[in-house]
């Protein structure tokens, strides 16, 4: 007897400060990434699917975004985020200008 199966992971990779594209208000978003993997006699093996999404505090709306939107909202948070604005979602916070 084979036991197989998929087992799903959820990671929290960053609380950024974004406009929500459902409800309008200027919130904390969480950045996640859900992986799912292949198992064998319940051990976890290979990822077989990868997404990323937002998800908003204020309304609870998700919204996917792309791995390569992900590694772009995860840098600039790492960077220091962001001068107090607020931004729509997957576009990039632009410093201000002075």
């Amino acid at each position: 007897m084979i036991i197989f199966g998929t087992k799903g992971y959820l990671y929290q990779l960053a609380i950024l400060t974004l406009v929500c594209g459902h409800c309008g208000n200027p919130s904390a978003h969480t950045l996640r990434k859900r992986v799912t993997k292949f198992t064998l006699f319940f051990v976890p093996l290979f990822p077989i699917s990868t997404k990323y999404a937002t998800q908003c505090t204020f309304c609870g709306a998700e919204q996917k975004v792309t791995k390569e939107q992900a590694e772009q909202l995860q840098t600039q948070s790492a960077a220091g985020g962001g001068y107090g604005g607020q931004q729509q979602y997957g576009q990039p916070q632009q410093p201000y200008q002075s």
